[in-house]
């Protein structure tokens, strides 16, 4: 497949979007190809290459686990053992869930811990100083009961990486990863981002217009308690050197069979646009009876995306620099790939009709601890809206991403709890409602995270 087709698509999506710099690097067979189009800034614009940086946010998390599996292999950490082996001063808001949490539930998922502690700028904002915030997290399960995706668990998994190696996390990392895999581009906080080309990230506000994204990263500096669930920048360029080290035998890092080991389903996900389950931090997909596993980043202004096929040795990399459409310019990128050089065609889920009766059983507000969720319904359609609460922009002293306005959504076939959004900034992600024994909706899952009822359409 021409490298011209690739950038051609690449140019016009970036355009469709109105994205002023993206950077796409795609792995076949051993052989990369590096496309790039526009500007790291509006204002002070120097052409994006595969050795621009952009922010990661999540796509990090890849990179702490695999840290955790290299300290596992050394037998210095046991994915089974409780947190508490290795933090022993962890509280939280239940005391058995404190003693019962493993580092695999943090490292699936399965912990049962609410997404975050909100950085309000203040205090300790080290990962010790996180630990010990943890007690005013909400918990949403038993641990194991369920998957729900949690940035604070993978803070505090960054946080057993400090208390095993004795180093402040960053430095562990340097040392575990980000030397020996040689991820020289590859760094955590702004001093180092800012002695290299990177991309100024950038919101579209409600009059279409495109607004530099401050902070930079979508945690405010000095907030080193989420470097471990989303501090990283990278490049194509050094994205898809991961990649490769993912895709092979360890490189003396860790054994094979420990690193594939990430790529093992260890809990299904339901009606996830995520994955159909998780492996260690992967998402895990079956394209086609092909397995993929990926990870995608949402920052302030900036997203980043990365897919693995272990079968046909492929990788690709997207990375954007404007919310929200640069998460739909990266899955439009990653689908053509997919199609292009692989001959796996997605196919988007369709909504089925749906009665009144059903939609004003899910109608009412869902939230997690920073983010409210309304479902409502006007007669023709219903629809969802998601944002950031009120009480949290308001104690900010700097700008948040907006929220994501009311959009359709749409049932799926089934039993009637699955859904797709099917417009607006959040359109394609699936989700599902979820019910006590008494058959009473009482959660909506959405990109992941469990979102709990509390207010019911009157």
């Amino acid at each position: 497949m021409p490298q011209e087709k690739l950038s051609d698509f690449v140019e016009a999506q970036a355009k469709e979007f109105g994205v002023p710099g993206v950077a796409v690097g795609v792995l076949l067979d051993d052989q990369e190809i590096h496309v790039s189009h526009g500007v790291t800034s509006l204002a002070n614009p120097l052409p994006v290459d595969e050795n621009t940086l952009f922010h990661l946010a999540s796509v990090s998390k890849t990179f702490t686990a695999t840290a955790l599996m290299r300290l596992a292999a050394e037998g210095k950490v046991d994915l089974d053992a409780p947190v508490r082996h290795y933090v022993p001063e962890l509280k939280l808001a239940d005391e058995q869930a404190a003693a019962q949490i493993t580092l695999l539930n943090l490292l699936n998922h399965t912990a049962g811990l609410d997404w975050n502690l909100i950085d309000d700028g203040k205090g300790d904002r080290s990962l010790a100083g996180l630990v010990a915030k943890l007690p005013e997290l909400p918990l949403i399960a038993p641990p194991g009961a369920r998957p729900s995706y949690s940035q604070a668990g993978y803070n505090l998994a960054g946080r057993v990486i400090e208390k095993v190696t004795g180093l402040p996390f960053e430095q562990a990392m340097a040392s575990l990863i980000l030397e020996p895999v040689g991820l020289s581009g590859t760094v955590y906080g702004l001093a180092e981002v800012m002695v290299r080309k990177f991309a100024v990230g950038y919101n579209r506000s409600e009059n279409g217009e495109l607004h530099p994204a401050r902070p930079w990263g979508a945690f405010k500096e000095g907030a080193r308690a989420d470097n471990p669930g989303g501090g990283l920048a990278s490049s194509a360029s050094d994205v898809l050197r991961w990649a490769r080290f993912q895709l092979g035998d360890g490189d003396g890092v860790l054994p094979a069979a420990v690193l594939h080991r990430m790529r093992e389903q260890t809990v299904k996900l339901r009606a996830s646009s995520l994955g159909d389950g998780l492996g260690i931090c992967w998402f895990l997909h079956d394209l086609d009876g092909i397995l993929g596993m990926g990870h995608g980043g949402s920052g302030n202004g900036q997203f980043a995306e990365l897919l693995i096929v272990p079968e046909r040795n492929f990788a690709v990399v997207c990375l954007a620099n404007a919310g929200p459409d640069g998460y739909h310019f990266n899955q439009s990128v990653v689908q053509w790939t997919l199609e292009h050089y692989l001959g796996v065609v997605e196919r988007e889920a369709e909504p089925v009709p749906s009665d009144q009766e059903q939609a004003q059983e899910v109608v009412g507000r869902y939230e997690i601890d920073a983010m409210t969720l309304d479902i409502a319904a006007d007669g023709s359609r219903l629809t969802l809206a998601v944002d950031i609460k009120p009480e949290i922009r308001e104690a900010s002293d700097e700008e948040m991403p907006p929220g994501y306005p009311a959009a359709a959504i749409g049932f799926l076939a089934g039993d009637g709890d699955e859904y797709v959004v099917t417009e607006g900034g959040l359109k394609g992600q699936h989700g599902y409602f979820s019910r006590d024994d008494n058959g009473a909706v009482v959660g909506a899952d959405l990109a992941g995270r469990l979102f709990n009822r509390v207010v019911q359409a009157p």
